[in-house]
């Protein structure tokens, strides 16, 4: 079965262009020109993905992003953004996006875009059921926990904490949380993590992986302690402490 998409845009233009070319590239398509609509069509027949314009008239698409997050909805969202800032990069994953692009965009950016977050949105394999299950707010297994520079994460469950404190992460800060965890002390080149969480090398001209670093360090540090991860000037990031 195809893959559904669920494209919000109002400029039509843009809109008829990035329908045809995804439906080209294999996707069923649904388009509409503002918010309302894309509220509504979630609520009817919730897609595998959604592609948002953020500036749009009535309920644009941060809104909407917000509204099916607090729904509940985890359904996987592209924000396409006029702006560059990088605080309105900020706005976009504290709405609750998973990943941006920004206009004038190559529609090859966009496909690979859509794929990492398909790919990374698909259930796990099932794995057999222990003898006797614990309940779900039981701790994890100590085995089942990444731990490193006092962060603990729990990838089945798809938790984090700093100390005591759970950490409320996006799909994609905690994904790139996890990398840097499991390589802990490691310095990890952009590209590498380009290719482990988006699956595509977006260039050394992207700001992408710098948005999604400098926000996780917002959600990651605190008064008086020290920095976790840390920048290492023209290769990459580590996790460590101190």
């Amino acid at each position: 079965m195809p893959h559904t998409v669920l494209l919000a845009e109002d400029d039509r233009a843009i809109r008829n262009a990035l329908e045809r070319a995804l439906t080209l590239e294999g996707y069923r398509v649904t388009a509409v020109a503002d918010g309302v609509e894309a509220l509504a069509q979630a609520h009817r027949s919730r897609p595998d993905v959604l592609v948002l314009d953020v500036m749009m008239p009535g309920i644009d698409g941060l809104q909407v992003c917000r509204v099916l997050r607090a729904e509940g909805d985890r359904t996987p969202v592209l924000i396409l953004t006029a702006l560059v800032e990088t605080a309105d990069r900020i706005a976009g994953l504290d709405a609750g996006a998973d990943d941006y692009v920004v206009k004038p965009f190559d529609v090859e950016e966009v496909f690979a875009r859509l794929r990492a977050l398909l790919r990374r949105a698909a259930p796990a394999p099932a794995e057999p059921e222990p003898a006797a299950a614990q309940e779900a707010e039981a701790p994890a297994p100590a085995g089942r926990l990444l731990e490193a520079a006092g962060l603990r994460m729990d990838p089945q469950a798809r938790r984090a904490w700093r100390g005591d404190r759970e950490l409320e992460l996006t799909r994609t800060e905690f994904e790139l949380l996890e990398l840097l965890v499991r390589h802990a002390g490691v310095v990890l080149e952009h590209s590498t993590i380009y290719d482990r969480i988006w699956g595509y090398d977006f260039g050394p001209g992207s700001k992408n992986l710098a948005v999604y670093v400098g926000y996780l360090r917002r959600k990651l540090d605190e008064p008086g302690a020290p920095q976790l991860i840390h920048t290492v000037r023209g290769v990459g990031y580590v996790l460590r402490e101190g």
